[in-house]
């Protein structure tokens, strides 16, 4: 009998080593299903939304002001340089010297053209043509007022009358 309970004993042991295999088998394989149906198909997505299309007006709108202040930057850059170029044309001491001389010359031609059209304080019976840079100023006198009458180079004509009875006489005698 002790064949047969060592019989028994290795079938039972064999038994229950073929059944530990079959329930980890199956651990294994319910534990792979398990997992199976929780998982989620594998998607790849770009972050770029110029790959991927989502947000991708908001991209170009982004980019084009991007592009936009750039381009304004450069022309406010240029403009700059180029008003500051001038201002430094302007302020050399050749500019200033010919801009106080002309200053001088129609200051001269101004007190030239007073002292033609009022001699002594008093309106003279004078008329002449003064020619300033293609503009012609033709003076007039007739004792009670003075006619200036510009015609610039293109032929526009402006006319001013100006009275002389009081004219440069600011006294503080009298009334007035």
């Amino acid at each position: 009998m002790h064949d047969n309970e060592l019989r028994k004993e290795q079938e039972f042991g064999s038994g229950m080593g073929t059944a530990i295999k079959w329930i980890i088998i199956c651990g294994a394989v319910g534990f792979l299903l398990n997992n199976a149906l929780y998982a989620d198909e594998m998607v790849h997505k770009f972050k770029s939304p110029s790959f991927n299309g989502q947000g991708i007006s908001a991209h170009y709108l982004t980019i084009e002001n991007q592009e936009t202040n750039r381009r304004n930057e450069i022309k406010q850059a240029l403009q700059d340089a180029i008003e500051e170029a001038e201002r430094d044309a302007q302020n050399t001491t050749l500019a200033r010297f010919i801009k106080n001389l002309e200053s001088r010359i129609y200051s001269q031609l101004s007190r030239d053209l007073v002292d033609n059209l009022f001699a002594d304080g008093i309106a003279s019976a004078a008329t002449g043509v003064i020619e300033l840079q293609g503009n012609y100023i033709e003076y007039t006198s007739d004792g009670i007022t003075v006619t200036l009458k510009v015609t610039d180079s293109e032929g526009n004509v402006t006319e001013i009358t100006i009275p002389i009875g009081s004219f440069g006489d600011f006294s503080l005698d009298g009334d007035g």
